[in-house]
């Protein structure tokens, strides 16, 4: 795979870079192009052996970089920073970016995937657009200190110390600690005087009560799913594959409805979720299928055999449970009143959420550095001039579908045009 030019331990105290980027992930990487673009000489620092190596894992290794239908509905956090620096980049500036750079996309659904399904191509075309345009990269290097001086700042890091006029920090936060968001960089931002909204795990699973997990442990249900925050209606997701395990729920539709259950529970709020399991049903439709069901096997059909064909065969015995119904009763004798209730369940089923996964399972963080200390149009500091900011590390994550990957893009490049940002319709390839 192409790499940008390597400097460990070679570098020049005495040199001043224009920027320096700290993280050599995706909206890292992004910045230090942008910047580089404009003709400024540029340094990456990542604290990993290789860059881009938290993108490698997006999209289950496929990295759907991108969606067509955005809205401001599908991202937490700070929407109003959302609002102010998505126009500047928006996604189709994304697909004529990376159409640019050598990567064709193949649209499913509205996703944007690289042709190639592989994430390894996104990583390596970045790579080699950085070594195009001369921007060096240190890499197995930990930042230590920033330390505004009068050329700029200087950064203490285990492999040197570097200067530079203006620095960008897009580290992340602590998703996905093994590929590089450790959360090293927080003690560093925090000397600089910055602080903090809480960090939590989002797109992840959680632990849950309201059935036997052990016993369910495997099943995969296509599912719509409600967060219920302290008795009310929070969200509705989108349909999609509820993945049941040993310890609660995990899969898509849950990873959409983490930031907010993730962040109910931090703030010591009850946070539920209720399953439909049966979405081409409305409630009426569900209690017909039961009764023509029951009726039908009425003499020869337990109850658990009747439900055979339309639920998971490890669900059955739990939602009958639920009902409080014995599963081995004649399908035929069940009163309507018993019928209302498991067509209710089947449409409802209610299940608590406990505890959200820890970092080293989620796929990105909800909360970040505080918006009031940036400005919001440009990404810089309003507490250390010329230190901006990008990517994760701001208070803004998404659902799935590019979302995330989205916002590395748009903030890395209002990162990089640093201060000046213009509204980039077709991001044009410089030679």
């Amino acid at each position: 795979m192409g790499q940008p030019n390597v400097k460990n331990n070679q570098n020049k105290p005495s040199k001043l870079w224009d920027v320096i980027v700290i993280g050599a992930g995706a909206s890292g990487m992004m910045a230090a192009i942008t910047a580089a673009r404009q003709g400024r000489r540029v340094l990456v620092l990542e604290h990993m052996d290789k860059p881009g190596k938290k993108l490698l894992a997006t999209g289950n290794g496929r990295c759907n970089y991108t969606n067509e239908n955005m809205s401001l509905e599908y991202y937490h956090g700070n929407k109003e920073l959302v609002k102010n620096i998505m126009p500047y980049f928006r996604n189709y500036d994304t697909v004529n970016f990376f159409m640019k750079i050598g990567i064709y996309p193949r649209i499913k659904n509205g996703y944007y995937y690289p042709f190639s399904n592989q994430a390894l191509s996104v990583v390596e075309a970045l790579t080699l657009e950085l070594d195009r345009l001369n921007v060096q990269l240190v890499t197995s290097c930990e930042v230590n200190e920033i330390k505004p001086d009068a050329k700029g700042f200087l950064i203490r890091t285990s492999t040197g110390n570097y200067r530079g006029r203006k620095v960008i920090v897009a580290t992340g936060l602590r998703a996905s600690e093994k590929l590089g968001s450790d959360g090293s960089m927080f003690p560093v931002l925090k000397e600089l005087g910055h602080r903090f909204v809480p960090i939590l795990p989002a797109l992840c699973g959680f632990e849950a009560k309201g059935m036997d997990f052990k016993k369910v442990s495997g099943v995969r249900a296509q599912v719509q799913l409600a967060l219920v925050v302290d008795g009310c209606h929070s969200l509705h997701g989108d349909d999609g594959e509820l993945q049941l395990t040993d310890y609660g729920i995990s899969g898509i539709p849950v990873f959409q409805i983490s930031s907010k259950a993730a962040r109910a529970l931090y703030e010591k709020k009850k946070a539920a979720v209720e399953i439909d399991f049966m979405t081409y049903f409305d409630r009426g439709m569900m209690r017909d299928e039961l009764t023509r069901r029951f009726a039908r096997d009425k003499g020869y059909r337990t109850l658990a055999q009747s439900l055979c064909g339309l639920l998971h065969s490890k669900l059955i015995p739990e939602i009958l449970k639920k009902a409080g119904l014995n599963p081995n009763m004649d399908a035929g004798a069940l009163a309507d009143s018993g019928i209302q209730r498991l067509a209710e369940l089947i449409k409802c089923y209610p299940v608590e959420l406990t505890k959200v996964r820890d970092f080293s399972t989620a796929q990105v963080c909800s909360g970040g550095i505080r918006s009031e200390e940036i400005d919001t149009q440009t990404l810089e500091s309003r507490l250390v001039p010329g230190l901006y900011f990008a990517g994760e590390i701001l208070d803004v994550d998404g659902i799935c579908g590019g979302y995330n990957l989205q916002w590395a893009w748009s903030s890395g490049y209002v990162a990089g045009m640093l201060g000046k940002p213009v509204k980039c319709l077709s991001y044009q390839h410089h030679d």
